[in-house]
């Protein structure tokens, strides 16, 4: 009897360590991923340092527009989700361009499927979408030699141009194109 009795006891404990380990290293890894080191970048010097840590992180749940352009950087904003495969895919691309681009650039991923809110100022129809500004603050506008399909979007009171943005995935070299459209140097 006092077999069973410490049984029902031991069973639920260790049950309980090993959810609690579990959701423990999910979120290490988790924190890990996001505050990706910069790369060592030639020309280091050129370079903008992030007056709060948080601006050039990857992921992000919401966006502060003033915040980020105040750098005078280029921006790419991908909203997207860690539950969408097309998402998915993307992952690796912004995860080393945001790493290769620190202090030439901000790369931003939101999960609108957790940050739901923090797409209500954009034009997001379907995911993945990235929101492309330039380092001025003005919405990208794609040269010629572009082969990649962008949406503009124009505010309706005054018809200026508000948003680029590019629905679908994307591929590192498509998005190295975009960089150095926008006058990232490599």
């Amino acid at each position: 009897m006092d077999k069973q009795k410490l049984m029902r006891i031991i069973i639920p404990i260790s049950i309980l360590f090993i959810v609690a380990g579990i959701w423990v290293f999910k979120n290490v890894d988790k924190e890990q991923k996001s505050l990706v080191p910069p790369t060592e970048n030639k020309g280091s010097e050129n370079l903008v340092s992030p007056k709060n840590e948080n601006d050039f992180v990857l992921e992000t749940a919401s966006i502060d527009l003033e915040a980020l352009t105040s750098y005078e950087l280029p921006i790419i904003i991908d909203f997207g989700s860690d539950s969408c495969i097309p998402c998915k895919r993307m992952a690796p691309v912004l995860e080393t361009l945001n790493a290769e681009m620190q202090g030439k650039a901000i790369i931003k991923f939101v999960d609108i499927g957790k940050n739901q809110t923090a797409a209500n100022d954009f034009p997001i129809q379907v995911i993945p979408t990235q929101v492309f500004i330039n380092a001025d603050g003005t919405p990208y506008v794609p040269s010629d030699d572009i082969q990649i399909e962008f949406a503009i979007y124009n505010y309706n009171d005054t018809g200026e141009h508000a948003f680029t943005v590019h629905q679908g995935g994307l591929t590192e070299e498509q998005m190295r194109s975009i960089l150095a459209d926008m006058g990232v140097a490599e």
